[in-house]
């Protein structure tokens, strides 16, 4: 018997324009007069380095000189053409993050496709009622295709890295579209779906290399089999599939493999990185998953295994299996890579929030209450801190908190930004209204249990990107060290050796700007080091560096770093500068 019974009045569609609401609620906040941070800038850096450089630069991602060639080039050539076609207007780092609105909407758009046409299917349909009422197929898809975007926007993982300009955020979309994809290639099997599926398969593959695309695949075709396709069929489609992503992921490796860029191979050392990413699992790798799983995919989690629960004396169901085997196949790769990134759970989010509204409905009155009364009581408060601290830092009142903010943030000066006040006002405003509406009037629409943890969420973040930009800003970006450097950069310089970081090369890059040493260049009159204050003296320079061959010329840090450090020399000796400099920091 099916878990779930439901009236036409609980199918209620969320509005389309509340849809759109949220959405650039959640996106705009944290895209627009936002540096590039510490965690983006290194891709930041490349799409930049592509916009302004040659075809070397396409074939082989860089920054600045530094190759970078690891992931793939995909996203980052989105950024790139969209710095192209819209720097002159945005300016760099705006345009680059038109590409983050496309990557977001298509990820959200796939999510609430792909649980649409899983919701209308006549095996996921609630129990008929005795004397009717039910909901209409169509109406029932909407509201779980409802649900399931809420969820996915509700997801504390997806709000850390959608406003990102990273690889992993484009491949988490992309999973969401392959999915999709299956789940159109299970109602309609053909040669169009195969293609399709294809194309989602090679731009994964450009994006974060094969390993994904290939356990997409094995997961697929285990998935059909529990649904009982015919076999051949199926191997034939997917075969078909293969060889579109092969077609599309030779775009970029022939012409790298012909022209050699940067006299480099971007294709070996993107084969390397992949094959660098498969491992044994360990137990440390066990519980870092589940450690960061806990707050990275929640809401999802607690309805997705809900959703298992209930549904378990039904078997060879769409709606179950697909998301199921992806999240388990998904699961396992990154179990086996000796060395997971948080960046790496996105894959999950998409399926979990599918499965997740499925498990919705048939979650007792009581759960979801207490779910809606949690989400009020700890989002109302952290928004309330949020305000508090705000004011603090402009007033100087609560006391504690003025001090704690001096003291994490040495050298900061607020200032009172009226547009930011009222963004965050308004933002404010409308929370206490929905959740007037939901206390109120009792809503019995599915999507209610979600609606209040999705908006408490987007609030936290409206508050974070206005209220306290400017303190972010201060504290992640590398803007002032770049200026700093800059000031004491000697005229006519030709060159700077250098081991900084990939994040911290592209930021003085841009805001220098600086001229590094690229690939080949050995000589420089200019060295900038970077390291930690721990280290005394000269101990970290290399024997060719110490003595009076190097005059430091500047040295300082990021205000609230206490233990990064960077100092920057100038040769005053013929002494060349070895290799060994342009190694690159963490």
């Amino acid at each position: 018997m099916k878990p779930v019974r439901l009236p036409a009045a609980a199918t209620l569609a969320l509005p389309r324009w509340a849809i759109f609401g949220l959405g650039l609620l959640y996106i705009l906040p944290g895209l627009i007069g936002r540096d590039p941070w510490k965690d983006d800038a290194a891709s930041f850096g490349i799409m930049w380095t592509m916009a302004h450089g040659g075809i070397n630069d396409w074939l082989m991602p860089n920054i600045a000189g530094l190759p970078a060639a690891e992931e793939g080039p995909l996203a980052f050539w989105l950024g790139a053409l969209c710095i192209k076609l819209f720097g002159w207007l945005l300016g760099d780092v705006m345009a680059a993050r038109v590409s983050t609105i496309g990557i977001f909407v298509t990820g959200a758009l796939s999510v609430w496709y792909t649980a649409f046409h899983l919701g209308r299917r006549a095996d996921a349909q609630p129990l008929r009622l005795a004397f009717g009422g039910q909901p209409e197929p169509n109406d029932y898809g909407r509201t779980l295709a409802d649900t399931a975007t809420l969820i996915y926007l509700g997801c504390l993982g997806l709000l850390l890295h959608s406003h990102e300009t990273l690889a992993v955020t484009l491949q988490g979309s992309l999973l969401a579209y392959f999915l999709y994809r299956a789940v159109r290639y299970v109602e309609a099997p053909g040669p169009r779906n195969a293609v399709l599926i294809g194309v989602a398969l090679g731009t994964l593959t450009l994006t974060r290399g094969w390993l994904s695309p290939v356990t997409l695949t094995l997961a697929l075709a285990l998935c059909t089999h529990f649904l009982d396709m015919p076999m051949a069929r199926t191997l034939r489609d997917l075969a078909t599939a293969v060889l579109v992503a092969l077609l599309i992921t030779l775009i970029w490796i022939v012409p790298s493999a012909v022209l050699h860029p940067l006299n480099l191979s971007p294709v070996e050392s993107w084969m390397a990185w992949n094959f660098s990413q498969i491992g044994l699992p360990s137990w440390d790798s066990l519980k870092a998953f589940f450690k960061v799983g806990i707050w990275f995919f929640w809401p999802a989690w607690p309805f997705a295994l809900w959703a298992i629960y209930a549904w378990r004396r039904q078997r060879h169901l769409l709606h179950i299996v697909l998301p199921l085997s992806f999240v388990g196949a998904l699961t396992l790769l990154i179990l086996f890579d000796p060395s997971p990134e948080n960046g790496d759970l996105l894959k999950l989010l998409p399926p979990l929030a599918i499965m997740a509204a499925f498990g919705l409905p048939a979650m007792k009155r009581g759960a979801i209450n207490a779910i809606d009364w949690f989400s009020v009581m700890v989002l109302t408060m952290i928004a309330a801190v949020t305000w508090l601290w705000w004011i603090a830092t402009l007033t100087g009142w609560p006391h504690q908190l003025a001090k704690n903010a001096a003291r994490l943030l040495p050298g900061f000066h607020a200032e009172f930004g009226l547009l930011s006040f009222l963004v965050a006002a308004a933002a404010t405003i409308g929370w206490f209204v929905l959740v007037h509406w939901r206390i109120s009037r009792q809503p019995a629409v599915l999507w209610r249990a979600v609606v209040l943890s999705s908006g408490g969420l987007i609030l936290f973040w409206v508050l974070l990107m206005t209220l306290l930009l400017p303190q972010l800003n201060f504290g992640k970006s590398y803007r002032a060290v770049a200026q700093q450097i800059v000031a004491h950069v000697p005229e006519g310089s030709d060159c700077i050796a250098t081991n900084v970081g990939p994040a911290q090369r592209a930021s003085f890059a841009y805001y220098g700007p600086l001229a590094f040493a690229g690939a080949g260049v050995t000589q420089c009159n200019l060295l900038l080091l970077q390291d930690s204050v721990d280290l005394k003296d000269d101990r970290e320079i290399q024997p060719a560096f110490r003595g009076k061959q190097w005059s430091l010329l500047w040295e300082g840090r990021r205000a609230i770093d206490r233990r990064e450090r960077f100092r920057l020399y100038r040769r005053v000796s013929g002494v060349p500068t070895p290799p060994a400099a342009a190694a690159p920091a963490r």
